[in-house]
């Protein structure tokens, strides 16, 4: 959040709406389910306090799993999507600690070349 300027709308990620948008769609969604499936039938009432509290605990978890995950996310490096990491080309020969570079008249051969 340092990054941010004052009198500038934030990023969705360090908004506060998204997640609770998430955690809000989650909230209704376990309200609903919990309405439907707590009741036991259309013959009984519906049973809203079970409605509520189910709605409550997903909202609760849903917004601290959204709020762990967005204090985890950390951007990569610039250079680390330039190619200066280690390995970069499988195809130059005497690139596997060997000890030194092949030489270019050393010619390897396949296993099953003679066949």
């Amino acid at each position: 959040m340092a990054d941010q300027t004052p009198g500038e709308p934030r990023r969705m990620r360090t908004s506060v709406k998204g997640p609770l948008m998430f955690s809000a769609f989650f909230a209704v969604l376990a309200f609903v389910a919990v309405l439907i499936f707590a009741s036991g039938g259309s013959a009984k009432a519906p049973r809203f306090d079970l409605a509520f509290t189910g709605a409550g605990i997903a909202f609760i978890v849903s917004l601290v799993v959204a709020a762990m995950l967005s204090m985890s996310h950390k951007e990569n490096a610039d250079h680390l999507g330039k190619g200066s990491g280690v390995n970069l080309s499988s195809k130059r020969p005497g690139h596997g600690g060997h000890g030194g570079p092949a030489a270019p008249d050393e010619q390897t051969e396949a296993p099953d070349a003679g066949r």
